[in-house]
């Protein structure tokens, strides 16, 4: 694009308005109105200036403040319907199905809810999508609008042209006027304005930095952004459930192996009428009244071994892990959030004659890791077929509702020296089904009980980059609400002068401001031209 050369000789980009050392007017369509829109400085914007290519359409699409308030606004409705139900990460290890669980628990609505994607709303490719597009747009409306500013601000001379002057929104001029300069920057140096003074014309100036506040605005919530986008990233941020049975040592889940953690024991205790009156009546009223839950663990740490050797645990320490007393470790905490009593952990079946009762030994089921074949010795063995951790028959067929063993059955095939080609038989805690008649069956002989406690493991290394994120936009905030930029214009010539002035907000205390300063000299104080102009409407 050609460059705009001013009569002032200050070459200007293209698309320029005011001109960015004297203030003169380029743009035809700017003289017409009354006073100049000083928002940008008059200075060339790229989305207000080219649209030729596919990246100038893409920069004038996000430079645009109102497709990034649209983007917001999305992204707050989409947050909120997320807040609606719990986050399916928030949850745990569900005894069902995800979409089941949300049809089960909360209907119709639940349904939707799963089927939409609602139920993994921070989660979602879309959702990371919304935020990574307002990052682009706080980025390139920054850079549309802070670096023209910028150099407009930079280049501006001391010296400004008339019409510039008389078409702020704070002007006066007067004839034959003597201006002692010395004394009118000592009084404007109290008021902490920068004075810079040029062959009789004047340029008083403070609190420029104001004009950068919402642009440090915007930098401090693209830092905030990308802190929020980082807990997507592996090893920022870690949000899993461990369920772990008492006397099982299993490695912490997020930490690479890193860390082990046994479980010695589970405490759950309740309130009684011991306690005092308050928990008397409470407990007449509500019932059972928790009083705390609590793991005792031990911390280990894993030395590095070769794939699949069993890793060497050192131990770390002892800990009692309760709701609001994480243990904690390399940014790492493990939180108390659930518990299951009284689960089954293992079930014991013996191997019978039907007729004669006569046993010929006993086989145990690990409920969360069974074997497949169970040796008895002398050519008895037990051949576990299929194995549902919560059985439920479903359309006529069996099925499992989850993973966990809540309802435990067993598909067996039973092989003895009479019975080579074995027998099979189905069992339930409760029940026993034959497909044939059969000569043997499993009988079930024990079963072991065993208490899980539930922990969440949490890291989060996103939180100082969303801190930081945060402070700057406050800092942001405080610069551009508490400070105004404010501008004082003298200009001489032919025995007479010229005096404007602009800020960028509280015209109100500005002009108030001026008065103070130009009381006891010749200068004349500017009028408010805007609210002259509506009074002479009225």
């Amino acid at each position: 694009m050609n460059k705009v050369k001013c009569e002032c000789g200050h070459v200007n980009p293209h698309g320029t308005v005011l001109c960015e050392a004297c203030g003169n007017i380029l743009d035809e369509k700017a003289r017409q109105g009354k006073l100049l829109d000083m928002r940008y400085e008059g200075s060339a914007r790229r989305s207000q200036t080219y649209n030729k290519t596919i990246i100038d359409r893409i920069w004038n699409f996000f430079s645009s403040v109102k497709v990034g308030v649209i983007l917001i606004v999305i992204t707050l409705i989409a947050t909120a319907i997320g807040s609606i139900l719990p986050q399916v990460s928030t949850l745990g290890q569900l005894p069902v199905p995800a979409h089941q669980y949300y049809e089960e628990n909360y209907g119709w609505f639940g349904k939707l809810y799963y089927f939409f994607g609602f139920h993994d709303t921070y989660g979602s490719w879309w959702y990371l999508l919304l935020i990574a597009s307002i990052g682009v747009s706080l980025v390139i409306c920054s850079l549309d609008r802070a670096i023209p500013l910028y150099k407009a601000l930079k280049n501006q001379r001391v010296k400004r042209n008339t019409n510039f002057l008389n078409r702020q929104r704070l002007y006066n001029k007067a004839e034959n006027v003597e201006i002692d300069f010395t004394t009118l920057k000592e009084k404007l140096k109290k008021k902490h304005y920068n004075v810079h003074i040029d062959n009789g014309n004047l340029l008083a100036e403070k609190g420029r930095f104001s004009r950068w506040g919402p642009y440090v605005n915007h930098i401090g919530l693209i830092i905030f952004l990308i802190g929020c986008m980082l807990r997507f990233v592996p090893g920022f941020y870690i949000n899993e459930f461990l369920w772990i049975k008492e006397g099982e040592t299993l490695a912490i889940p997020g930490t690479d192996k890193q860390y082990y953690l046994t479980n010695h024991e589970f405490i759950f205790e309740v309130y009684d009428e011991s306690d005092g009156e308050v928990f008397r009546n409470a407990i007449e009223e509500k019932g059972m009244i928790a009083k705390n839950f609590q793991t005792n663990v031990t911390l280990y740490s894993a030395e590095q071994s070769l794939p699949g050797e069993e890793p060497e645990l050192e131990k770390i320490k002892d800990y009692e892990i309760q709701v609001n007393k994480p243990l904690k470790i390399d940014g790492y905490a493990l939180y108390q959030s659930s518990y299951r009593l009284n689960e089954i952990a293992s079930m014991t079946f013996a191997l019978t004659n039907k007729e004669t009762g006569e046993s010929y030994g006993n086989i145990t089921i690990d409920l969360n890791n069974p074997q497949k074949k169970y040796d008895l010795g002398n050519g008895y063995g037990v051949e576990l077929l299929d194995y549902f951790p919560n059985f439920q028959m479903k359309d006529g067929v069996p099925s499992t509702a989850s993973q966990d063993p809540l309802n435990p059955a067993f598909a067996f095939k039973m092989v003895t020296p009479d019975r080579p080609e074995g027998e099979r038989s189905f069992a339930a805690i409760q029940q026993t089904i034959e497909v044939t008649e059969n000569k043997y069956k499993m009988e079930f002989q024990t079963a072991e009980m065993v208490n899980y406690s539930g922990l969440t493991v949490r890291l989060d290394n996103t939180l100082p980059v969303i801190a930081i994120g945060g402070v700057i936009f406050l800092i942001g905030l405080a610069q551009g609400s508490f400070w105004q930029h404010r501008r004082i214009w003298i200009k001489t010539e032919k025995g007479g002068c010229h005096i404007a002035g602009h800020t960028n907000k509280n015209w109100y205390g500005f002009h108030k401001e001026i008065e103070k300063i130009l009381s006891d000299t010749n200068i004349p104080i500017p009028i408010d031209q805007k609210t002259e102009k509506n009074q002479e409407k009225e």
